[in-house]
Parts: C-alpha cells; structure tokens; sequence
C-alpha cells in the first residue's frame, strides 16, 4: 500500500507540476501576446501618425495646384476676354473705315474726286 500511496503523490505532484507549467506557459504567452500587441499599437500608432502626415502633405499639395489651376484658369479667361475686345476694336476700325469711303463717295458724289483731270 505505502507503493501505490507514494505513486499516487508522485502523480498528483506530476499532476500538479504540470498544471502550473500549463499556467505559467499560458501567462507567458499571454503576457508575449500583450507585449506584441503594444509594440503593434505604437507601431500602428507610429504608422498611423505616418499615414495622416503623408495624407497632410498629398492634401497641401492638391490645395496648392488647385490654386494654380484656379490662377490659370482666370488668366486664360483674362487672355479670352482680351482677344474678344481687340476683335471687337478692329472689326469697329474696319467698319468704320468703309463707312468713311461709302459716306465720302454718297456726299462727294462728284466724279473729279475720283478722277483727275488733266486740265
């Protein structure tokens, strides 16, 4: 009996060794699990950080080439409106010269201001 006594002690103790090292392996992972997800949260926080300054930056950069395209959209509507008034001034001029020799033929309807004479 006192053999089947010690046996049932050392497996209890076996037993018992075993479910702490099942403990402790189970706190050690969970204790590596945690440690890994707050390196993954710095990291996540650092890449994070990183991504909202690239997002920063890539929104500067459209906000300044929408001011340029903005400036040159106004620049070629300044250009357009130029070009329409200068037509407009040189189809005025044009017209108002033929005017001029349609008036000056109707009132001077004499022939010799057209033609020289010789006398």
């Amino acid at each position: 009996m006192e053999g089947t006594e010690v046996e049932a002690r050392d497996k209890d103790r076996k037993l018992q060794i075993a479910v702490r090292r099942a403990k402790a392996a189970l706190l050690l992972s969970s204790l590596k699990s945690s440690v890994n997800r707050v390196f993954e949260a710095a990291n996540n926080d650092e890449c994070e950080t990183q991504v909202k300054e690239k997002m920063r930056r890539e929104i500067e950069s459209q906000r300044v080439e929408l001011v340029k395209e903005r400036l040159k959209m106004k620049k070629i509507k300044f250009c357009g409106m130029v070009d329409l008034i200068l037509q407009v001034i040189l189809v005025m001029l044009i017209s108002s010269f033929f005017m001029k020799l349609a008036l000056d033929f109707f009132i001077f309807d004499d022939e010799s201001f057209f033609c020289y004479s010789a006398t």
